[in-house]
């Protein structure tokens, strides 16, 4: 599934908080495919099941070069204490509370586990002396803007859910930190990742078991929105590389390439990590239509609150960093998730 690259020399020790999450598994599995050691951080909460959850995990626990702590991202302790044991040379912040609609009905969990718990996950970075941290943010950080394809560079000022602002807050925290004690820090922002082992909550998943049992699908926004969809193991290339990319403080704002969004004041900046074009809602349904070889019942419905009608990235940054830029199609990346799900459920 993975082809190796050849990392940079001294990159050897990768920690990665929700490793047993959707992204988490697809990116350990690749760095161990590279030789990586990684270290893995998850809670398993009951968000969506969490069978799944350690299923992925068993797959992860049979690479030599694996280990793993289940504890909350809240405990700072017990965060700190595992970090430090491990002593990595880089970062990878995934665990969060995922979903724009669940904030709305359990908006605490959101303020404990994205803003405490990445501000944990910072403490313990720098008591490590990490040489590098990145953090998972999200294109919903992009709120309301119209102006598409989005870049790095534009003002990001208008969530309208409570998962972006409080991922949106994460990005300003880290900033400080960055600034303040000198840390390496990137963040991304994904856009629509689906693929095998996806999350049961979100579109490609839901459609999916829907048409397979002949059951109505909901499709909100009335079908007139579009996404970015990422395939994911084009997003976890893209994080693999990313890691060896290091901000480093520029030393006079006038040292800041065009359309970078490195900071002018600490080794800080923005990645969007997308495939580079927006998808029709029912180009997508078609997708899965074509792999399943059903057609949808379609129960059109209103957009639902925290909702966007559009994302699209612009990924110039993300190619000029690492070289590279995702390329899976969504009929491509579709077929493999059935594929895959038809397998796991045995349909």
């Amino acid at each position: 599934m993975y082809r190796t690259f050849r990392r940079e020399v001294g990159m050897k020790r990768i920690y990665v908080t929700g490793a047993a999450g959707f992204i988490g598994h697809h990116l350990c599995e690749l760095l161990l495919a590279e030789g990586f050691r990684v270290h893995g951080f998850d809670g398993m909460t009951e968000y969506y099941d969490v069978s799944l959850k350690r299923r992925r995990l068993a797959l992860l626990q049979q690479h030599e070069g694996f280990g793993f702590a289940e504890a909350m991202l809240e405990d700072s302790a017990r965060l700190a204490a595992d970090m430090a044991a491990f002593r990595p040379d880089a970062v990878v912040h995934l665990a969060a509370q995922a979903g724009v609609r669940y904030s709305l009905e359990a908006p605490r969990s959101y303020l404990s586990s994205n803003i405490e718990g990445t501000f944990n996950v910072m403490e313990a970075a720098r008591d490590c002396g990490v040489k590098h941290l990145l953090l998972a943010s999200t294109s919903s950080a992009y709120g309301a803007n119209t102006e598409m394809p989005y870049r790095e560079t534009d003002k990001a000022d208008t969530q309208v859910s409570l998962y972006a602002a409080t991922k949106k807050a994460t990005e300003a925290l880290s900033h400080s930190w960055a600034h303040l004690y000198g840390l390496p820090t990137t963040c991304f922002r994904f856009f629509t990742v689906y693929g095998p082992w996806g999350r049961p909550d979100m579109a490609p998943f839901k459609f999916t078991r829907a048409i397979l049992a002949g059951e109505p699908i909901d499709v909100y926004g009335h079908g007139n929105m579009f996404r970015d969809f990422t395939y994911v193991t084009d997003l976890v290339r893209a994080i693999r590389l990313l890691i060896d990319a290091a901000p480093e403080r520029p030393g006079t704002p006038d040292q800041i390439a065009e359309g970078d969004s490195l900071s002018p004041v600490a080794p800080w900046r923005i990645v969007n990590i997308g495939n580079g074009e927006k998808v029709a809602l029912g180009d997508f349904i078609a997708a899965i239509e074509a792999a399943t070889g059903r057609k949808a019942l379609r129960n059109l419905m209103d957009m639902q609150k925290g909702d966007v009608p559009a994302t699209w990235a612009d990924t110039t940054l993300l190619q000029r960093l690492t070289g590279y830029g995702p390329q899976t199609g969504i009929r491509d990346g579709m077929a493999a998730f059935v594929d895959w799900y038809r397998d796991y459920y045995g349909v």
